[in-house]
């Protein structure tokens, strides 16, 4: 019945800063190995690669307090993966004055994850499971992600408990007190994000609570969601798809979404692939591409840049922030070095 996030936010810089684990515990190394190896013992040598990777920010550090308040972001992430694969793009949107909560969903679609039971300390794990034989994929899918949408809703109910002063217990027992954040937020200024099948969940997340003034949508995987519901949603989606993995299909269903609301954006970075919008981007070496996918061309430095400023102009434009914001929104247009409107008619070469 609990949440599971990870939470980034403007903090106060201070000397000898600890740095996070990039994987917070052994454990999820096992559900990436059985995820994209379909190898559990392939854990151990995953431990030894990447278990000491740290995220460069500030753990656990002092919040920065602002009197208006920061805007919101629940973010959503994808199919095996889990709340700490997409640190980079999180870091990024706080540095730019954004509380962002990266959730861990509870629906199976994690690479694993675990919940604490009434009994102090115990813990009960919550393995990744593939669609069951002889079940079709799109009901399975559907039933995730509506438990998903719901949860990033309850991540926003959380937020209202704690901005009215309800006190919130963290049974996890960080020395980080969340009632900091009681006159730090501005709820009316929410958004809600995800990547792949987190970004289908941020869509549905629209539908499910108007508290949620736009969604950004990172390569939507828009299969499990279904037909009817696509004129019920009734806010803009911005939506930044690499080159490499949508379909017509897909496109198709986006495109209709853009046709009910004309807020609505799709952009294609070009010289990208699916895992480019995660962290995984940054590991170096051909080993990390081999386990986790091929590459794009483009650099992931500016893959991210151009993700986070498209992302930052469409925030400004229906959060109504007085930012500067609104110097990238021809990005949104789909006009830039690297980025073209809708999808391309054939792949580039970059």
């Amino acid at each position: 019945q609990g949440l599971f996030l990870r939470l980034f936010y403007p903090c106060q810089p201070r000397a000898a800063a600890t740095e996070p684990l990039w994987i917070p515990r052994s454990e999820y190394c096992g559900g990436l190995a059985e995820v994209t190896l379909g190898r559990r013992w392939c854990s151990a040598l995953l431990s030894i690669a990447i278990g000491s990777c740290k995220v460069p920010v500030s753990w656990n550090g002092p919040f920065k307090p602002r009197s208006t308040g920061y805007p919101l972001i629940i973010f959503s992430h994808g199919l095996g993966a889990f709340r700490t694969l997409y640190s980079s793009i999180c870091t990024e949107l706080a540095s730019w004055g954004f509380v962002v909560a990266a959730l861990e969903h509870r629906d199976h679609s994690a690479a694993t994850t675990y919940f604490c039971t009434a009994e102090a300390g115990t813990e009960e794990w919550i393995p990744f499971q593939r669609v069951p034989q002889g079940q079709k994929e799109f009901y399975f899918r559907n039933k995730q992600v509506h438990h998903r949408a719901q949860e990033c809703v309850r991540a926003l109910r959380l937020f209202q408990g704690i901005a009215g002063g309800r006190s919130t217990p963290n049974i996890l027992h960080h020395d980080w007190d969340l009632s900091v954040l009681k006159d730090s937020l501005d709820l009316t200024k929410v958004a809600v994000m995800g990547h792949s099948f987190g970004g289908v969940t941020a869509v549905l997340a629209l539908v499910k609570e108007p508290s949620f003034r736009c969604a950004v949508a990172l390569d939507a995987w828009m299969f499990p969601l279904e037909n009817i519901l696509y004129p019920e949603v009734p806010k803009p989606v911005l939506f930044i798809n690499t080159e490499k993995f949508q379909t017509p299909e897909s496109i198709a269903k986006m495109k209709r979404l853009s046709s009910t609301n004309g807020q609505t954006r799709i952009v294609t970075v070009l010289g990208t692939v699916h895992e480019d919008q995660t962290d995984f981007a940054f590991l170096p070496g051909k080993l990390f591409s081999r386990i986790f996918g091929r590459r794009g061309t483009l650099d992931p430095h500016k893959s991210l840049a151009i993700t986070t400023r498209a992302t930052l102009a469409f925030l400004q434009r229906h959060l109504k922030l007085e930012e500067e914001f609104g110097q990238w929104d021809e990005l949104l247009e789909g006009v830039g070095d690297s980025v073209v409107p809708d999808a391309p008619l054939c792949r580039s070469h970059l």
